[in-house]
């Protein structure tokens, strides 16, 4: 006697369809999905940095460099491979004016601070029809340019490299002014600066402010 082979053919509703699909493609999203977690470190000759990120969202950092220590606390996202911080400080409030009139012609710019070593070098860069020209401050904290008028006038510390801090805009005709370093130049912003999640246990980023070197590795202790 023969047999015959029955198949039942199941017919899936078109919208249990996209449902089954739209699931299984969250499944693999979430399966792929990077993640950081713990403690990462990095170091090289005198300098050493880490950050700790904890399963909440938040994460804390610090760099040590010589006689320069910093800080930063925040919290994080991740969007694919590229991990994104933002710090609990605001970038481009690194410096204040106490002072700033117009006398004669040239610009001064004169910075205070308790620790009178912190007052050489300081980056001034004045925005003259889209150029840029640099002056560095004296080891009395005085820089100066003799030009006639810039659009633009922003700042930077060598030992606490962040975003600059705008201290003239186009609206401002003074040309001498006096400022005061913050506290907040012990922190870092992290503005602009994302970093790429190679794997669980290493996250790296391209050179920038804060650290202006090559092949940045920050290894999953």
């Amino acid at each position: 006697m023969a047999h015959h082979l029955s198949i039942q053919v199941i017919q899936i509703n078109p919208m249990k369809r996209v449902i089954i699909l739209l699931l299984l493609f969250i499944n693999f999203k979430v399966r792929s999905q990077h993640k950081v977690e713990g403690e990462y470190l990095f170091s090289r000759h005198e300098m050493i940095a880490g950050f700790n990120f904890s399963v909440d969202g938040k994460f804390q950092f610090f760099y040590s460099y010589g006689a320069v220590d910093r800080t930063a606390t925040g919290n994080f996202s991740i969007r694919g491979d590229t991990l994104k911080l933002k710090s609990n400080k605001e970038p481009g409030k690194d410096f204040t004016i106490t002072a700033q009139n117009r006398q004669a012609t040239g610009y001064t710019v004169t910075f205070d601070d308790p620790n009178n070593y912190l007052l050489k070098g300081i980056r001034c860069i004045f925005i003259v029809n889209g150029k840029a020209q640099e002056v560095f401050s004296d080891e009395q904290g005085v820089a100066q340019l003799n030009i006639p008028h810039c659009d633009t006038m922003y700042v930077q510390h060598p030992l606490f490299p962040d975003i600059v801090t705008l201290i003239k805009d186009k609206k401002n005709d003074n040309n001498r002014f006096k400022l005061v370093l913050n506290p907040s130049l012990q922190q870092v912003s992290f503005k602009g600066i994302d970093f790429i999640i190679v794997s669980d246990r290493i996250i790296t980023c391209l050179p920038n402010y804060l650290l202006d070197i090559t092949d940045i590795e920050f290894v999953k202790e």
